[in-house]
């Protein structure tokens, strides 16, 4: 498979996020996400001047609901993205469609922060600067539905797993799994478990999760490892907007946005399965 890491930005564009402002004295953002905070209590220099721009990894079920940036309209991270904004008095969010392992390895100009669940490691402190932690993160393993894949048998079988993400050490060298196939991207790995080309695919438990429901039932979950991963944003590296953003993503932790956020997309994108629900598998 190629890692095709130098892979550009995909597609752009520019989302005009506050609009109408206010219906029946209730603030409303661009889509359904709904605006909580002051407007403007904090400001930046954004890369691009008025606007706050957001290089993204799709598809992304649950995080950016739609296929292309111009069709996402809500989703956990994408309403992020837009109280932060918001808080930050900026008009419009663009966002910016780019390979995640192009994204991990610092390669993307021109932007404010990357949302993609990506998880905090120190190789990749190196290239890039990590936000504020907003969530902790396990890695979930998808099958398709007809398969009979165990805890015991996976590490026999062929193992997908996206490139650039910490599934690729962690199947090759915790799991030593036999055959390890790695995808440029997400759906093309989900593509190949629904095909039978891999016995499993492994990547973040909430991606598992939201590629299953969103699967037509022909894939199922059927295992998490415990990964005791961080999952924060990126900002290129030496960002001087970074404590700014930081002291936003933790008012929308402490105020309970994020949390309001998790139940009113994650779940229904997981199809009501909780990550609770899912056997915790030993490596």
């Amino acid at each position: 498979m190629s890692f095709n890491i130098l892979k550009t930005a995909l597609l752009v564009s520019t989302l005009t996020c506050f609009g109408a402002g206010v219906a029946s004295a209730e603030t409303v953002g661009y889509g359904k996400c709904e605006l909580t905070g002051k407007k403007g209590s904090h400001s930046i220099n954004p890369a691009v001047p008025g606007q706050f721009t957001v290089i993204i990894n799709l598809p992304a079920v649950g995080q950016f609901n739609g296929d292309t940036p111009e069709t996402i309209r809500d989703g956990y991270e994408f309403c992020m993205a837009v109280n932060i904004a918001h808080r930050l008095g900026l008009d419009k969010v663009k966002l910016v469609n780019a390979s995640f392992d192009s994204i991990v390895a610092g390669q993307n100009r021109d932007f404010d922060i990357a949302l993609a669940l990506i998880s905090v490691t120190e190789p990749r402190k190196k290239v890039v600067d990590f936000s504020t932690v907003y969530m902790e993160s396990s890695y979930g393993v998808a099958t398709k539905a007809d398969a009979s894949v165990t805890e015991a048998t996976l590490k026999t079988g062929r193992v997908g797993v996206q490139a650039g993400t910490t599934l690729v050490p962690f199947a090759q060298e915790t799991l030593k799994a036999s055959k390890v196939d790695v995808y440029d991207d997400t759906a093309s790995m989900f593509t190949a478990a629904a095909a039978g080309k891999v016995d499993a695919v492994m990547t973040d438990l909430s991606v598992v999760l939201g590629q299953v429901a969103n699967s037509k039932g022909r894939l199922k979950v059927v295992g998490q490892y415990s990964s005791g991963g961080q999952t924060a944003g990126i900002y290129p590296k030496g960002s001087a907007n970074k404590p700014v953003i930081d002291k936003v993503i933790q008012e929308l932790k402490d105020d309970g946005t994020l949390k309001r956020l998790e139940a009113a997309y994650l779940l229904p994108s997981w199809g009501g399965v909780s990550p609770d629900s899912i056997p915790t598998w030993k490596h």
